[in-house]
């Protein structure tokens, strides 16, 4: 992804407290992120080499990483450019399909259907699809499987765990991932909870050698 649109007031507001050098770091960051379509990779000494960044500098990594990203399997993800890259990748594979089949589909000429005319002797006789009852939630998604969590839900099962696990931003980085877990759809959010729920206890620390 060789663009990305970039609002100035919400990077202000999220990096006040950022040092000139911290500010270079997440810029640069965010660039490699959305150029690469992929996360920041675990290992710091890499990660440092391609910066430029010096050993001394190690720290201002670190709290970039930890102030913005979050430490997951495949490295350190970042919910708004995962949600931007979800939509990117989006209108790549409709752009797609759409050249494959000669450009963007044309909108078929509907005609208007013709209403039923009313039987006023006898009214039961018309509208009877009108009359129909219709389809409820509960039956149109029965089959359907996984439902994502609201957030409310999501705080309700973190205040019974007593974990501190923030629940607006686990929700983002999920929907942005389209609820998957690697390549695999979810199908426990509560054990997504607890695993991150686990990466957060205090004996889990990182290794920045």
């Amino acid at each position: 992804m060789h663009y990305y649109q970039f609002n100035i007031a919400d990077y202000r507001k999220d990096t006040t407290h950022l040092t000139p050098i911290e500010h270079f770091i997440y810029r640069s960051l965010i660039d490699w992120y959305y150029l690469d379509e992929k996360p920041i990779p675990k290992r710091t000494q890499s990660v440092m080499r391609r910066l430029g960044l010096g050993s001394e500098l190690v720290d201002s990594l670190k709290n970039v990483l930890e102030d913005f990203f979050v430490l997951e399997e495949e490295g350190y993800t970042h919910v708004r450019i995962e949600q931007e890259l979800a939509k990117y990748q989006a209108r790549a594979d409709i752009a797609r399909v759409n050249g494959s089949k000669g450009g963007r589909p044309k909108k078929p000429n509907r005609k208007p259907k013709k209403t039923k005319s009313v039987n006023l002797a006898n009214p039961d006789l018309t509208q009877s699809k009108a009359n129909q009852e219709p389809i409820t939630n509960n039956q149109s998604n029965s089959n359907r499987g996984f439902h994502p969590p609201t957030v409310t839900e999501v705080k309700s099962y973190c205040l019974e765990r007593k974990n501190t696990v923030d629940a607006n931003r686990f929700c983002d980085f999920y929907a942005a991932k389209g609820w998957m877990v690697g390549k695999n759809k979810m199908r426990d959010w509560k054990a997504a909870v607890r695993t991150w729920e686990e990466k957060q206890q205090p004996q889990q620390r990182i290794d920045w050698e």
